[in-house]
């Protein structure tokens, strides 16, 4: 849920700042640009982890980094087609599609204890799932609807 934090914290710095330099509180850029500040971020831990991420990646899939980086660059990409309003709606598809897509990473590297940091087996296992990560994903989800579609 610390990752959540990047989301929060850019949503409301912008929304402060909309309302400070615009005279207005824009809940669409700010939501969108805290969605983009957030993928972005998980975008390039993906070269930074890139051991601990092709560990999350489950073993009938080949080409392991490919996908780390090809994904790594995909939330790159989406995090910045979300501060395009001609782009948003799609982008916000695409990522909600993503997200549930990824979703098999996240329950293999919690079966199997995958710490991505270190890249070993030492990692939070099933309770990380169920207390956070299940969480997460429906807030990244039902946010990137809201902003990304909805508004």
């Amino acid at each position: 849920m610390k990752l959540l934090l990047i989301l929060f914290i850019t949503f409301i710095a912008a929304l402060l700042g909309t309302k400070i330099f615009q005279g207005n509180w824009n809940f669409l850029f700010s939501g969108n640009l805290g969605m983009a500040a957030f993928i972005i971020f998980t975008g390039f831990s993906h070269f930074k982890f890139q051991r601990g991420m092709a560990m999350m990646i489950p073993d009938f899939i080949s080409a392991k980094m490919f996908w780390v980086y090809f994904t790594g660059i995909l939330e790159i990409a989406a995090g910045i087609g979300l501060m395009i309003p001609s782009l948003r709606a799609m982008t916000a598809i695409f990522l909600i599609v993503f997200l549930i897509l990824v979703f098999v990473a996240n329950i293999n590297s919690s079966q199997k204890n995958i710490n991505i940091f270190k890249a070993d087996f030492s990692g939070p296992g099933m309770n990380y799932l169920y207390r956070e990560r299940i969480p997460m994903q429906i807030i990244l989800i039902l946010w990137t609807w809201f902003f990304g579609i909805y508004l």
